[in-house]
């Protein structure tokens, strides 16, 4: 008996351990890590939260941690806690609880989040708690949560309840707020108290509430850390069994979250996150091995666009898992690259660089990525695997090593000696009787006969690696070599073809590389450099294509693959896109999840349906479901996260929030903040909180009052602006995605006030110093002025001391011409005086003569009456030669030529005879010896002793000559 209990245990545990670790989907979401190193916080998150913005909040190690999509921000507490829980208030105020402390979070003016304390409101008896683990908004109060006390903040004071052993949960679902005391079990918060909630006693002693979730019809799910899950409906809990819950449980069941309406996430703290329905199925597991970065789950959250947010014990783990792109992986390593894809015979198959991998996933699947199953490696078929293709009913391998065909798990080489590219059937026959395989060195032909193909023939003297290959309606191969150009290969029969190249001379571009021909539409067509062009079987001839050219514009196309709803898959520049064609008007879509994920060169996409499309990538494959990729197109959002100011030192003028944390707010007129001119330089940070489509995501921006126009779109969530004039700005930004859906235009305006010399103040600073300044200036002007005058009576001053002068040296000219007038007239009428006495001499002379001679003729003649007449003549001789009369007219006339002379002369030396001052009279007018010996009737001897006899009286030295000494006599007389 014991045995059997045992052996059934046993078998009872080997299922559940096959149900815990049942076969994935193969299809992944795409799960982002980020490290610490990304967000540069700590390593636990304990709480996830999402603002009405879409900001994401994560209860952090080191404070509240904030992220937006591109930009991580930590705000920590005043004492350095670890945040282990947040909840939003109805007051829209984020609340958080950390160790021995809890507040809330508050912008401040200029939209900085700032923490608020509400410790204070707590009696001092009450101020010692612990960890506050859970808070819960209930009926516009906050409940916070530490294990030896439940604070309730409402009205702006604290209400205390205290367990009857210690509170081990907190939670809200619908109306019910609950706790779990250890000892009183769980209980529901009425009327202001804590009164019993479940009616039966379904949880097992013990079990630790970790998660009350509300779903439909009034019921709730709650999670027990390892004691399972329970549905409650109307205070009665009801256990959600299942195998595979009762072994989750075991790994500890920390957080949970509803994920969709019948899908719940169970995360737990050792192995990892799992999807179950409400039933409590497994439907896929998020692990280690699924790219998580630990199995050490903390929290859990779905954002609004149904992403799955991890807390984890080290780091932060986004999920796209509403996205329709997933990843499949065939192998465990995720090395390999993605080059072909097919379905067949129910069964999915990969071919890679490493070989060929399957597995089944039934008929009729609508989604190929919810297929649970695990690859399994095709023997024999290690290598690169380039194509498979059925034909007749076969699955054919274009292999590195040859040609393959796969069945019953295994590969057999059909053909060895050569490496294959791909199969296409040369005709629509069905089943087709002559297959094209292009290889590595030419193209051969493959018969198909008695169930089995055959090596027959080639294309004579073609050994081109053959890759891209079409055939056109008219059973004519074509064949393009990216680095020789197009051939046009004609087929009579499998044993006689020949080939036709066609370059610029056919209406190609002039370069023949990167040249690739498709058949797209019925049409043969060759993507250039240039452009698409179409094939012209009248001319013969390529022709530019117009109705491609309206398709793709300027896209430069590498592949082409129409589907069988005729939209076009395209690849360029390393990016997939589609044409699509459903509508009236064609749309391009773009996949930026893939941009640069694929294999460069041997891009490859396999269309099964519009739900599964795959497209091989550096690391395993990408499935597709489209339709389900056109309806998710979440609303698209921007916002501006950040304004910074660069000057002599930085200033954070806007930390990105209007309003309340959880509110949807814009500027307010008063929010407009006033920037001063040496904070110019500004840094805009914007971006979307659209986390599944990051990659797709471009900006355009405009500075009102600098910026002309619109910035175009561009992945850069910054924008920077140096030295901007001042003035009032507004800054616009918007945001798209790749289906060019455009965001609501977000904006922020603010002022640059003028630099302080061009302000009021300043402004008025220079009116009172230009004041200042023209009263100085009319000062100093009026001074000049005065300046002037004095200068200018100085220099007329000047002008009439000169004139003076110059008048008086006038004077004196005319004075010295007047005197040298004089002088000339006194020379002259010296000259004429001594004229006259040399007349008077020479009269006397002749007098004397005549009357010797008439005393003469006298004496001899004997006749009376002529001596008397003689006598008579002598007598009138005598009278007329009376020297002293005519000198005394003589001396008049003398003293009146040189200003008395004569008279001042005899005044100072009155001893003086006539004789010497006749002597001086002739002496001044500068007359000869000889001369003045004729005047006077002397010897010349006889002036010379005169002269002598002169200087003795006069006392004048013999050094002194007697004319200067009477010249200068007659200036100082002239002068006194």
């Amino acid at each position: 008996m014991i045995v059997m209990k045992s052996v059934l245990w046993g078998i009872i545990f080997s299922i559940s351990a096959h149900i815990l670790y049942a076969q994935n989907t193969i299809g992944l979401p795409e799960i982002t890590n980020f490290s610490k190193k990304n967000y540069v916080a700590g390593t636990q998150n304990w709480g996830i939260l999402q603002d009405k913005n879409g900001i994401m909040y994560f209860a952090n190690n080191e404070g509240l941690l904030t992220f937006d999509g591109v930009f991580w921000k930590t705000y920590p507490l005043p004492n350095k806690s670890k945040v282990r829980s947040m909840a939003f208030g109805n007051d829209h105020k984020i609340y958080v609880g950390a160790e021995d402390e809890f507040g809330y979070f508050s912008p401040d003016k200029n939209g900085n989040l700032t923490y608020f304390s509400l410790k204070k409101l707590i009696h001092d008896k009450d101020s010692a708690f612990s960890d506050v683990w859970n808070i819960c908004e209930y009926n516009g109060g906050l409940f916070f949560r530490a294990s030896n006390k439940i604070f309730q903040y409402k009205d702006h004071s604290i209400a205390v309840y205290k367990p009857v052993s210690h509170w081990r949960f907190l939670g809200k679902s619908h109306d019910l707020l609950i706790a779990q005391d250890f000892d009183k079990g769980i209980l529901q918060y009425h009327n202001g108290g804590w009164q019993p909630f479940l009616q039966n006693s379904a949880l097992p002693s013990g079990a630790l509430v970790t998660a009350f979730i509300p779903l439909e019809d009034g019921r709730s799910l709650l999670t027990t850390l390892e004691h399972g899950i329970y549905l409650i409906k109307d205070q009665t809990a009801s256990p959600l069994y299942s195998p595979f819950l009762s072994l989750v449980s075991s790994h500890r069941i920390y957080s949970a979250v509803q994920v969709s309406p019948d899908r719940l996430a169970l995360s737990t703290s050792l192995a990892g996150c799992y999807i179950i329905n409400t039933r409590g199925e497994f439907i896929q597991k998020i692990t280690k091995s699924e790219g998580l970065q630990n199995n050490n789950i903390l929290s859990s959250f779905i954002d609004k666009n149904h992403n799955l947010w991890l807390g984890l014990d080290n780091g932060i783990t986004s999920i796209a898992y509403n996205n329709a792109i997933k990843n499949i992986f065939p192998e465990n390593d995720r090395e390999s690259g993605g080059y072909t894809s097919a379905l067949y015979n129910n069964t999915l198959y990969l071919g890679t660089s490493k070989g060929l991998y399957k597995v089944p996933v039934g008929a009729n699947v609508s989604d190929l990525s919810y297929v649970t199953g695990k690859f399994s490696f095709v023997e024999n078929s290690k290598g690169q695997v380039w194509n498979l293709s059925e034909i007749n009913g076969k699955m054919l391998m274009a292999h590195h090593e040859g040609i393959f065909q796969v069945a019953n798990n295994t590969a057999q080489r059909l053909l060895g000696n050569n490496g294959f590219w791909t199969f296409l059937p040369l005709s629509s026959i069905s089943p087709a009787p002559v297959i094209v395989s292009g290889s590595y060195n030419g193209i051969h032909f493959l018969t198909y006969k008695n169930q089995s193909f055959q090596m027959t023939g080639a294309v004579p003297d073609f050994y081109l690696s053959s890759r891209f290959i079409c055939i056109d309606n008219e059973n004519t191969i074509w064949m393009s070599h990216p680095y020789r150009g197009v051939y046009r290969i004609s087929v009579n029969n499998y044993t006689n073809a020949s080939s036709k190249l066609y370059d610029s001379k056919n209406g190609l571009p002039v370069s023949l590389n990167n040249n690739y021909v498709y058949k797209v539409k019925n049409r043969i067509v060759v993507a250039t450099e240039k452009g698409i062009y179409e094939y012209n079987h009248f001319k013969d001839r390529f022709e530019p294509s117009e109705y491609f050219r309206k398709l793709f514009k300027d896209i430069k196309v590498f592949l082409l693959k129409e589907d069988a709803s005729g939209n076009i898959w395209f690849t360029s520049n390393n990016q997939l896109g589609v044409i699509d064609l459903s509508k009236s008007k064609p749309e391009t879509v773009y996949f930026p999840e893939l941009t640069n994920k694929m294999v460069s060169g041997f891009e490859n996409i396999t269309i099964l349906n519009e739900n599964n499309v795959l497209v091989g990538g550096e690391t395993g494959f990408y499935h597709i479901n489209y339709p389900k990729y056109k309806q998710n197109q979440n609303e698209i959002s921007v916002q501006l996260r950040s304004l910074k100011a660069y000057g002599q030192s930085d200033s954070l003028i806007f930390g990105g929030y209007f309003g309340e944390v959880n509110m949807l707010k814009h500027q307010a007129i008063g929010q407009i903040p006033k920037i001063s001119s040496q904070f110019n330089t500004l840094d805009f940070a914007f971006s979307s909180t659209l986390f599944s489509q990051q990659s797709s995501i471009e900006y355009a921006y405009f500075l009102e009052g600098f910026d002309n126009s619109w910035s175009g779109w561009t992945k850069k969530t910054e924008k920077e602006y140096s030295r901007l004039p001042y003035g009032l700005y507004r800054f616009q930004v918007k945001a798209r995605n790749n289906f060019g859906k455009e965001s609501a235009v977000a904006s922020y305006s603010f002022e640059v006030l003028p630099p302080w010399y061009l302000t009021f103040w300043a402004y008025l600073y220079y009116a009172v110093l230009v004041g200042v300044l023209v009263y100085l200036a009319y000062k100093w002007q009026k001074r000049k002025f005065v300046r002037q005058q004095l200068k200018y009576r100085e220099e007329q001053q000047k002008l009439q001391y000169l004139h003076q002068l110059e008048l008086a040296r006038n004077d004196k000219e005319i004075v010295r011409l007047k005197n040298e007038k004089l002088e000339s007239e006194i020379t002259h009428k010296n000259s004429d005086l001594a004229s006259s006495a040399m007349h008077l001499v020479q009269k006397a002379e002749i007098l004397n003569k005549i009357r010797t001679d008439l005393v003469k003729i006298a004496r001899q003649t004997n006749m009376d009456d002529l001596k008397d007449d003689l006598k008579k003549m002598v007598k009138m001789v005598d009278e007329e030669n009376k020297i002293d009369s005519d000198w005394g007219q003589f001396s008049v006339h003398f003293d009146k030529v040189h200003s008395n002379f004569l008279i001042a002369l005899k005044e100072k030396y009155p001893n003086l005879s006539a004789t010497e001052l006749k002597l001086c009279a002739y002496l001044r007018m500068n007359l000869s010896t000889k001369e003045i010996a004729q005047l006077m009737n002397i010897s010349s001897r006889s002036v010379e002793v005169s002269r002598y006899r002169l200087r003795k009286k006069l006392q004048l030295p013999s050094e002194i000559n007697l004319f200067n000494f009477f010249l200068d006599f007659h200036v100082e007389e002239n002068k006194s």
